[in-house]
């Protein structure tokens, strides 16, 4: 009797609270996904905000360099050395993101980077030397090369799932961020009373806005799905990404695709001009080629995520490039509008690459290495095209020598990037195993 009384009373004391622990997690996992999920909203602002400050410093500069020269009565070797400063800084900066990322987390990072694009572009208008425009402008570049790094060890670490959709979105938000930043500049430079000064400045705002998101997200960094301790552990020890025969070909098709996109926007509209075209619809093709960039952008990452093997995008966006050169030099003036639209769409080798650098590498360290080393190897490799365009073509009087050039490194980025497209792993290939180790092979596997 005692048994079936402490039998009831265990079931009237339970009986009005029916939740069992299981249910208890069931009835909080609403709440948990909310919590959850602000900060992802948050961060795909901050990616986006960053994206579009990935390339003003440099695009806004290019609109206003007459009057910048006139103003601080820059030389004609100092601002053709403007041109080459930027792949130069992304190159020695963006080694140093991997190391900065492991030590503060890669938010934290990020946040750090859009505040010194801010203080270098609000700092180099007003500097009132060149050393001091110099200066200023490579804090920007700073912060930009180490947000170039590691855009996709963010993707890769909080969306492993949709590497492909979010390098999209970020890569579209660049694209639109380099075009926008062409196109208004001058413009806004009027509105506000013609001064170049405040036309350069007034995109650190922008900047300072994309700081933003990213502040809260700096404590966030440890509840992320792929935390560094998780990264840390998955990825083999012994790992040297030079090693990897990908990590090489990825690197090199990642500086052949920035030399042909720093010769079109070098170069393309003096060989409209030198057509025949008018100055006002040179550049108006220079920006629809750029803008080609920002639809395709979005789509390509998305289509190469699908696929095993990126080699036939690759091919595609190569034989467009081959295409338009083509068209440059037999029929220039004549088909104009054609041949910018395919080097639009050749130039969108640039998000490929980065969805590819999110492919190649299983963890987030490798993530992070992988593209260390591939563009800063990459913007290396490019620093030397736009010049030796300019030295062709004035040694040679034309167009014919550049635009060979230009149709002859195309033939090696569409070798390399079908090798960087093949479905295989840095991880795999670059960590060194002791041989016959059973724990060795276990490790790689």
């Amino acid at each position: 009797m005692m048994g079936g009384m402490a039998s009831g009373e265990t079931r009237t004391t339970r009986s009005p609270d029916l939740r069992t622990p299981a249910a208890d997690q069931v009835a909080d996992e609403p709440t948990r996904a909310a919590t959850r999920a602000w900060p992802t909203r948050l961060l795909v602002v901050g990616i986006v905000l960053s994206a579009l400050n990935l390339r003003p410093a440099i695009t806004s500069l290019g609109a206003l360099l007459e009057e910048v020269r006139d103003g601080l009565g820059m030389s004609g070797s100092v601002a053709g050395l403007l041109t080459s400063v930027p792949p130069l800084c992304f190159a020695v900066f963006g080694v140093m993101a991997p190391r900065l990322a492991r030590r503060f987390g890669p938010g934290a990072v990020v946040c750090a980077g859009m505040a010194a694009i801010a203080a270098g572009l609000l700092i180099r208008p007003y500097a009132g030397s060149t050393a001091g425009f110099l200066a200023a402008s490579a804090l920007a570049l700073m912060g930009i090369a180490v947000s170039n790094v590691l855009m996709p060890v963010i993707v890769k670490r909080w969306f492993p799932d949709r590497v492909g959709s979010m390098t999209g979105l970020y890569s579209m938000a660049l694209a639109l961020g380099t075009s926008a930043a062409a196109a208004v500049t001058v413009p806004v430079t009027e509105a506000l009373g013609g001064g170049w000064q405040s036309g350069l400045a007034v995109w650190a705002g922008l900047a300072a806005a994309a700081v933003l998101p990213w502040l809260p997200l700096v404590r966030e960094r440890e509840a992320a799905p792929a935390g560094r301790a998780t990264a840390r552990a998955e990825t083999p020890t012994g790992m040297r990404v030079t090693r990897s025969r990908t990590a090489w070909a990825l690197a090199v098709f990642f500086g052949l695709q920035a030399t042909a996109a720093y010769i079109t926007m070098g170069w393309m509209p003096q060989i409209f001009r030198d057509a025949g075209v008018a100055a006002s619809t040179a550049g108006l093709l220079l920006a629809v080629t750029m803008v080609m960039g920002v639809p395709l952008a979005f789509v390509i990452p998305r289509v190469a995520a699908r696929l095993p093997h990126q080699g036939p995008i690759v091919l595609a966006l190569g034989v467009c490039g081959l295409a338009g050169y083509a068209g440059l030099h037999f029929a220039p003036a004549g088909g104009a509008w054609a041949w910018a639209l395919l080097l639009g769409v050749s130039n969108c080798a640039f998000p490929l690459a980065l969805t590819m650098v999110g492919m190649r590498a299983r963890t987030g360290v490798g993530v992070a290495q992988l593209s260390a080393f591939a563009q800063s190897t990459g913007y290396l490799i490019s620093i030397p095209g736009p010049l030796l365009v300019g030295v062709l073509y004035q040694h040679s009087g034309g167009w014919g020598l550049p635009l060979a050039l230009m149709a002859a490194l195309m033939v090696p980025q569409m070798v390399v990037g079908v090798l960087a497209g093949r479905d295989r792993t840095v991880e795999d290939e670059a960590t060194r195993r002791p041989r016959g180790s059973r724990r060795g092979r276990e490790v790689r596997d």
